[in-house]
């Protein structure tokens, strides 16, 4: 899996439907400057209307032949049509508002051959139940929503997105970022829900491992979104939104600095839960012990005067994650992030507790890719000798052009220690891999889109590792623990397969797959994840994790003590006879 490459995806670049012509993008600049709704409150009626107008207009985007090829600038659409939407006094007029909406956009030419349900083995079908929903839609939008889904052409072309001509993970070419709009403006900030709402719908390999009905993900948030006052509460609430989607993948990349804690600065101190208990297990500058007084093993109960716990429940809906190791891992990167100067502490030591005060200091800003919190992996160059029968090598510098060497190196050990407590520096499934196994050996498994089914999801043929002639004889130990997050997590599915492997330590993050960035409006980006991951016999990872063959986590005792309980581990299971 390729690094996670955080893109804040600006103003589409001039756009050409299948014809060569301009699309609506050029022609149509009707709400460049803003889409003129604001709202003080949404009512149930309004909450209902607008839940159907999202559905119905990213199922339209997606299947009617018109926007499938660019002819309309659709967002535009939206923001023309919601007003009129905001103003049905029911769901009845909703519906007839919608139905005279969509006889706009013309009558649909024969489909010859029209598209036909997605065919063979398939992970996931398209959502599309509500299409026939009486309870939801009246019988004339129901009949006009399935005439446009019976002649979709079987071209099985979208403007909006495409699929990745090596890996088949979608590619958002025409999602604009509209980052010039001033904000608060209801309209566009309902644009953003309702486009990242039907991004999952129809095109995350995920959504049903999320955990939630995605269908009360939408009513819930519409009156929160379209009511954010400010540009910040807006962002605040886009996360809340992504972070339902329970996937440590998908963030509101562009806009961590609102997360909360908010503040320029931090203590200078590298933080890790160990169960719930925040633990100083390092530092990020030289001189930050004596400047901070905390030491190694410290727990930190409060902070200014506020328990640990009660910050950590109250921060909980902004951060995205597929599983509590992962959240925890995140809130720790920030827990400590505030305003610069002193600020109070409550800590735990094993001679009793502590109350003390620390400086926060200037927080370095990361550029760049959003990496995952800090390594666990051993200090030192990438490969190591850790005794005449052990060799060790570390994921988070190891080039693909000094394995050949490394694992000459490795030769004759009675086992290898592979550290991916960490993100590869480099992809190198297959360049190690090869020497690992003695015989091709299926690892993986993904699921891909289907352009003409949206929403479907297909199996892929299973990924394998070839062996070659030099092959490592001893003991593999692959160490993960919650850093271990996407092409970390790739890499141990596939080198746990060869014969003498186990993985020890922890579970991993849950958020494997190929990443699709996308813009939202106001110049935010997120992205999902584009494919699915699964092993060989279809077991998921998603949220999931990869699951230790041999558990063991890091304890209080042993932070303490500096030990590196995980690695000790796999050291005694290469000794054990």
């Amino acid at each position: 899996m390729p690094a996670i490459a955080i893109v804040l995806v600006g103003t589409a670049p001039l756009a050409f439907s299948q014809d060569g012509r301009h699309t609506a993008f050029e022609t149509n600049h009707a709400f460049d400057a803003g889409s003129r709704i604001a709202l003080d409150t949404v009512t149930p009626v309004q909450v209902d209307n607008l839940a159907v107008l999202g559905k119905v207009w990213g199922f339209l985007k997606y299947h009617h032949p018109l926007i499938t090829a660019g002819g309309r600038q659709w967002d535009y659409e939206l923001l023309r049509v919601m007003p009129r939407m905001l103003a049905a006094p029911d769901r009845a007029a909703g519906d007839a508002v919608l139905r005279e909406w969509i006889a706009g956009l013309g009558t649909l030419a024969g489909c010859d051959p029209c598209a036909v349900p997605a065919q063979g083995e398939l992970h996931l079908r398209p959502a599309l139940q509500w299409l026939d929903d009486a309870s939801l839609l009246g019988a004339g939008l129901r009949a006009d929503l399935r005439h446009i889904y019976l002649r979709r052409p079987a071209s099985a072309s979208q403007f909006y997105l495409r699929l990745h001509e090596q890996v088949g993970n979608p590619v958002f070419e025409h999602e604009i970022a509209y980052e010039n709009i001033a904000l608060p403006d209801a309209g566009f900030q309902l644009l953003a829900l309702l486009r990242f709402w039907n991004i999952i719908e129809y095109w995350s390999p995920y959504r049903a491992t999320a955990g939630e009905n995605w269908d009360e993900v939408l009513r819930q948030s519409l009156p929160r979104i379209a009511l954010a006052r400010d540009r910040a509460s807006y962002q605040l609430e886009m996360m809340a939104v992504i972070a339902r989607l329970n996937d440590s993948h998908t963030n509101l990349w562009s806009s961590l600095h609102v997360r909360p804690p908010v503040g320029q600065c931090r203590l200078p101190v590298k933080l890790r839960f160990i169960g719930n208990s925040a633990v100083v297990v390092g530092y990020r500058e030289a001189e930050a012990e004596a400047a901070t007084r905390l030491q190694v093993g410290d727990v930190i109960a409060s902070i200014d005067g506020v328990p640990v716990a009660q910050l950590v429940a109250a921060w909980r809906p902004y951060y995205a994650a597929s599983n509590e190791a992962a959240r925890l891992r995140d809130m720790a990167g920030k827990l400590t992030t505030g305003a610069c100067g002193a600020t109070r502490l409550q800590v735990r030591r094993e001679q009793g507790d502590v109350e003390m005060t620390a400086q926060r200091v200037p927080a370095v800003r990361q550029a760049g890719r959003q990496a995952v919190q800090d390594t666990h992996d051993r200090e030192g160059e990438a490969f190591q000798r850790l005794g005449d029968d052990v060799a060790y090598l570390k994921l988070s510098s190891l080039k693909r052009a000094d394995v050949a060497a490394h694992m000459a190196a490795a030769a004759g050990s009675r086992g290898l220690i592979i550290d991916i407590r960490n993100y590869p520096r480099e992809f190198v499934v297959f360049a190690l891999g090869s020497y690992l196994v003695d015989r091709p050996t299926e690892f993986a498994r993904f699921t891909k889109g289907d352009l003409g089914n949206p929403g479907a999801f297909h199996w892929t043929n299973a990924m394998a590792l070839y062996p070659q002639a030099l092959r490592y004889a001893g003991k593999v130990m692959l160490l993960v623990d919650e850093v271990s997050q996407s092409q970390a997590e790739y890499t141990a599915m596939a080198l746990r397969v060869a014969p003498r492997a186990k993985v020890i330590g922890s579970t991993t993050a849950g958020a494997d797959g190929n990443i699709s960035p996308f813009a939202l409006p106001g110049g935010l980006s997120t992205l999902i994840s584009g494919i699915g991951v699964f092993y060989p016999d279809r077991r998921p990872t998603q949220r999931v994790g990869i699951i230790p063959d041999i558990e063991v986590r890091p304890t209080l005792a042993g932070i303490r003590a500096g030990r590196d309980e995980v690695l000790e581990a796999a050291i005694a299971e290469i000794r054990r006879q």
